[in-house]
């Protein structure tokens, strides 16, 4: 696939170590790296493949963040 041009890589605010993934928005695709391997491998992804991702995962958490939730109402 070739080398992918510099483009502004960002990581989450969430995030607190090294040990953390890296998106770059490559118009029309978005770009996934390691963020302690910058110049190794990268993932691209199609934009609506990614937006699919990004709900599932916040959908994921939405729904942990409930059950946790209940646990602590009814040990």
């Amino acid at each position: 696939m070739g080398e992918v041009p510099r483009f502004a890589w960002r990581r989450s605010s969430h995030s607190t170590s090294e040990n953390c993934v890296e998106v770059a928005a490559l118009t029309p695709r978005v770009g996934v790296r390691d963020s302690k391997d910058p110049d190794g491998p990268k993932l691209i992804f199609e934009t609506m493949a990614w937006n699919a991702f990004l709900r599932q995962v916040k959908d994921r958490a939405s729904d942990q963040a409930e059950l946790d939730g209940n646990d602590r109402e009814h040990p």
